[in-house]
Formats: C-alpha cells, structure tokens, sequence
C-alpha cells in the first residue's frame, strides 16, 4: 500500500515536472521570437518573484487568492466534476461582503470580519452549489453552467456598482459603497501581505485532512474514481456532491471577500482580474490536492508578480505573463494522458 502510494505521488511529482520543463522551452522559444535572450528572462522572472524581500511579499500576496479559488475546482474535482466558476463565485463572495459589511460599523472589528467571511462564504457556496444542483437534478453540464455563471456574476456587480449601491463620492472609477474603515483587515506581522494568506493556507490544510483522513473524503475519492460503485455502496451521491460544490464555491467566495477588506474596501471592476481561471491551472497542476495548491498557487502567483518587471526589461506584451501560465496550463493537461504509461511507476511494494 505504501509503495503503491509513494509510485503515485513519484509519478506525479516527475509528471509535472517534465510540464514545467517543457512550459520553460516553450516560453523561451517565444521570447527569442521577440530578439531576448530565455535565459535573461528567466533571471528576471526568478528576481521578480523570489529574489528579494519585496518581490516574495508581491508574490505571496498575489498568490492569497489564488490558493482559495482554486479549491473552487478542486474539490468538486474529487468528486468526479469539472467546475471553472471560480471567478464567479469570488464576484459574488466580493458584492455579498460588501452588502452585510456597510451596515456592521458599529460591532467590534473581529466580529464584522466574521460576519464578512461567512457573508462571502455562503454566497459563493450557494453560487457554485447551484450549479452542482442543476447537474445533479436536471442534467446540466456543471462545466457549461459554470463558465456562463461567471459572465451572469459580473454583470450583476456591474449593474450592481453602477446603480443601486454605487458610491457617487468615488469618480476615479465606477465602485459600490465602501465598507468600514474599521473593519479592513492588516498586513501580517513582519509581512506586507494581507491576511488572506494566513486564510488561504489555513483553508487548505484543513480541507487536505477533511479529503484524506475523514470517511466522507474517502466516500467522495470513491464517487470520483468509479460514480458506479459508489452508487453500489449506497453512497448520498447527490448530497456529497452539493457539498463538495459548496465547499468548492465557498473557498472562492471567501477570497471575495478577502479582496474587499483587505485589498479594495469596496466592489468594482478591480475584482475581475482573473483569479478564477488561474485556480482552474492550479487546481490541475496540484491534482487536485488542497494541501499542494499552496506550493503550486505560490508558483502561479510568482509568475504573475514578476509579470511586469518582465514587460519593463523587455519591452515585451502586456499578455506575457498570461501567455506563461497559458502554456503551463495547456502542457499540464496534456500530462495528463501520460499517467498510468510508465511501467518505472507501476512496480508494486514488495
């Protein structure tokens, strides 16, 4: 059992490996088309993510959000789903936090946080478990009714923050009301980075041991890997799949509601960043383990930190840090067919 688990996580860890290493050369292939040497490029989005104080709390604080939205695809995914409305359900989380914040100014800080974070939670909780209840109940492909769900999340903000809670004192930009300056939340102690890490890799860890050392982990590994024989088992398939669904959503939700009060202090536009479809990348390159998103958002939110030094040095596009985690995302998702080839990872324990 141990050397059946240790192969597997092996082949994982050389599996995508072997992606980043082909992301890389391809990533330079692309710079070189633009007259830049990769490996000056590399030097420089190795110094714009981790070189420096400055550049780890940039890519640390980039990659808050990231560890909880993609929770949003990741634990739906044990369960055998394919969600991608991250980015909705953190729109949604954001407007939620924003609507019950404006009216706790009067209860102590730590209490109006709460609120917010449950405010956010359940909302995005909700957003993400409706479309599991659509799927379950009538059929709807989840990965469909996921991708328009967000476009319906940022038009209700937009409407939202243009009309009936828009705040007329803002004419920089189009934003709602802003929520107590009493209850935006600090930077971590000797970090400039706001709170939301702390969240993030809290959130992750607890659900790492929730999936893997409790009975209904274990019950949704097995409605993932063979839906049949947990329907055999006498499994509540459609329970376990609205919660998987909600728990997914609340995750993005909850990093709504860190952007607003620790990041904007009110909703807008800024909130649409892209933080969604970014966790889709690292909910894939994690396989979908709660406890690897940390490591791997941390990467994905280093490549997006050193995004614009890139594009200063270089004079390179706008799109070129996308363009990065747009090949990574594309060469992880071809690794996929590679797993279960190699006879090397298929050896049994003695």
């Amino acid at each position: 059992m141990f050397g059946s688990t240790f192969n597997n996580g092996l082949e994982a860890v050389v599996i995508n490996a072997a992606a980043l290493i082909l992301t890389l050369a391809g990533f330079g292939v692309f710079v070189a088309l633009f007259g830049h040497n990769p490996l000056d490029v590399f030097y420089i989005l190795y110094l714009g993510a981790f070189a420096t104080q400055l550049s780890i709390e940039n890519t640390l604080t980039q990659s808050a959000p990231l560890m909880l939205t993609a929770l949003c695809t990741a634990i739906p995914a044990r369960a055998g789903l394919l969600v991608i409305g991250g980015e909705g359900a953190l729109v949604v989380g954001g407007v939620a936090t924003v609507l019950v914040g404006v009216h706790l100014g009067h209860l102590p800080p730590w209490a109006g946080v709460l609120i917010m974070g449950l405010a956010g939670s359940i909302a995005g909780g909700l957003w993400i478990g409706a479309a599991g209840a659509l799927r379950q109940y009538r059929g709807v492909n989840e990965t469909i009714a996921t991708l328009l769900m967000n476009y319906i999340a940022i038009a209700i903000m937009s409407h939202l923050v243009s009309g009936p809670i828009r705040d007329f004192d803002q004419v920089l930009k189009t934003s709602s009301w802003s929520i107590p300056e009493s209850l935006m939340v600090s930077t971590v102690p000797g970090l400039d980075v706001h709170w939301g890490l702390a969240v993030g890799v809290a959130t992750c860890v607890i659900l790492y041991v929730i999936m893997r050392q409790t009975t209904f982990g274990f019950g949704v590994d097995i409605l993932g890997g063979n839906p049949r024989a947990a329907q055999m088992a006498g499994l509540p398939i459609n329970r376990m799949v609205l919660v998987c669904c909600f728990i997914g959503g609340a995750g993005a939700g909850l990093a709504g509601t860190m952007e607003i009060i620790a990041v904007h202090g009110f909703a807008s536009e800024s909130l649409v960043v892209g933080f969604g479809y970014a966790g889709i990348l690292i909910a894939f390159l994690a396989r979908q383990n709660p406890a690897a998103i940390i490591i791997v958002a941390i990467l994905v939110g280093g490549i997006s930190a050193s995004g614009g030094l890139m594009q200063r040095r270089f004079d390179l596009p706008d799109a070129t840090a996308a363009v990065l985690q747009g090949m990574l995302f594309v060469m992880v998702l071809a690794s996929n067919t590679a797993y279960g080839r190699f006879k090397i990872f298929q050896l049994k324990a003695n």
